[in-house]
């Protein structure tokens, strides 16, 4: 092995963010990425590597030596390949941003139980779990940086952790109609994101790819797990998502056949 390898799920939020940083450091070929399909078991010798585990991603490098954790991953990237773009590097803007990135975890589990939730009498309560965290944000960029874009004056670090949960929460906009307000109170984090889904080096993936893969999520079964009455994951490789209709939206009703989301090569 020449250079490290990530492991990673097809159109995983936490292996995006590695990718951004890599090409924001304009070193887009100094990672190898390995795809690992979710709808099957994971092979044998990914569980020796990971110690049995099976989250996703896992970096591994040139020595064999193997790290988890998308967050690690990130500062591996920046530590082994220079801190700049990327990371602050005064002391006090880096606790800055730590502290923002210690909330993207309960932010983005707010937004997976919202879009895998069927039951339409806690639709509610999972909207406003959701915007509760978008508030806190909007209330730190607004203390830290009220009339600018990203967190600093540049796109950095606790942007790239952000943007693939933006975009992820396309999910959102398809299945649930969601939307941030366009009230005085998320105008800041309003900003923010959608520069943050417009950033040239965060291209990696498509409304219409999230949409699609993101499928069996919408009808709660996640990572891969079939939904009652499928025989095939909305993460399936073949057929590949761009010649699949778009799926219903019709979530809380029913759930859609593989025929139905084309899933089902033709014959």
């Amino acid at each position: 092995m020449s250079q490290p390898t990530i492991y990673h799920i097809p159109v995983c939020p936490f292996s995006q963010r590695i990718e951004i940083l890599l090409r924001l450091k304009g070193l887009s070929e100094a990672v190898d990425f390995h795809v690992i399909d979710i709808t099957k078991p994971r092979p044998d010798w990914l569980l020796e590597m990971t110690g049995g585990t099976t989250a996703l991603p896992v970096l591994r490098d040139e020595a064999g030596r193997v790290l988890k954790e998308s967050l690690v991953i990130l500062r591996y990237v920046e530590e082994r390949f220079g801190p700049a773009p990327g990371a602050q590097t005064d002391p006090m803007a880096r606790g800055i941003e730590r502290l923002m990135i210690t909330r993207e975890g309960p932010f983005g589990m707010a937004g997976y139980l919202y879009v895998m939730n069927r039951d339409r009498a806690k639709t509610g309560e999972k909207r406003a779990a959701l915007l509760d965290h978008y508030r806190w944000l909007n209330d730190f960029l607004v203390r830290h940086n009220p009339d600018g874009t990203w967190l600093f004056d540049t796109y950095g670090l606790a942007d790239i952790v952000y943007t693939p949960l933006f975009m992820r929460f396309w999910f959102l906009d398809y299945y649930e109609g969601f939307d941030l307000p366009q009230t005085p109170e998320f105008a800041r984090v309003t900003r923010w994101r959608d520069a943050c889904l417009e950033h040239p080096d965060a291209q990696q993936v498509s409304y219409e790819q999230i949409v699609k893969l993101y499928y069996d999520y919408a009808v709660g079964a996640g990572n891969g797990a079939l939904p009652e009455g499928r025989e095939r994951s909305s993460f399936v490789f073949e057929p590949d998502w761009p010649g699949r209709p778009m799926p219903p939206r019709d979530k809380y009703d029913r759930i859609a056949s593989d025929a139905e989301l084309g899933l089902i090569a033709a014959t």
